[in-house]
């Protein structure tokens, strides 16, 4: 299975938990099986190959999206390239089938803990109620959604904590049966 790790972290080289999750996987990479695509590098003027983008996805069979999880939603960035790669008549739509039957891993890291992502937490909402864009564009894309891989509590985190977490992921992202 070929898998594409979308990395949206608008300041990957100081974040903790997703610098360290990218560095795991590619200490476990088989790099035919394996790209590791890091979008703020890739496009940091936010100006995207969408011929170049969709290309990547129809290489890949599992899609991931790593991103951390910033004022209850993803990075600008990766809502841009959802806008500009998932285009109607490759994506969705008539003949929008491109996407059929690929797997998608939503990744993300939290600054809160799990307790505060509840409806009568501090962020008065779950997760789910957040990421329902996400869900949605898996299901009108005709991806498969597996389930979340996530990380609450990103500020607070000791190292052995991270390193469990990186660990966790590879396998996840590497191993997550269909």
């Amino acid at each position: 299975m070929r898998v594409l790790v979308i990395v949206a972290h608008p300041n990957l080289e100081n974040s903790r938990v997703n610098s360290r999750w990218v560095k795991e996987l590619k200490m476990h990479q088989h790099s035919r099986w394996v790209t590791i695509h890091n979008l703020y590098k890739e496009y940091p003027d936010f100006r995207i190959d969408v011929e170049r983008e969709q290309a990547l996805l129809m290489g890949h069979d599992r899609i991931v999206f790593q991103f951390p999880l910033q004022w209850y939603s993803t990075p600008a960035l990766l809502k841009q390239w959802q806008d500009d790669v998932l285009t109607y008549g490759w994506a969705y739509g008539t003949n929008g089938n491109k996407l059929h039957g690929k797997e998608l891993i939503i990744a993300f890291s939290a600054g809160g803990s799990v307790d505060a992502y509840q409806a009568n937490g501090f962020n008065q909402f779950t997760i789910d109620e957040f990421l329902r864009p996400l869900q949605q564009v898996a299901k009108l894309t005709g991806l498969k959604l597996l389930p979340y891989f996530r990380f609450h509590g990103a500020f607070q985190v000791n190292e052995e904590q991270l390193e469990l977490s990186a660990k966790y992921y590879a396998q996840y992202v590497f191993h997550q049966s269909n």
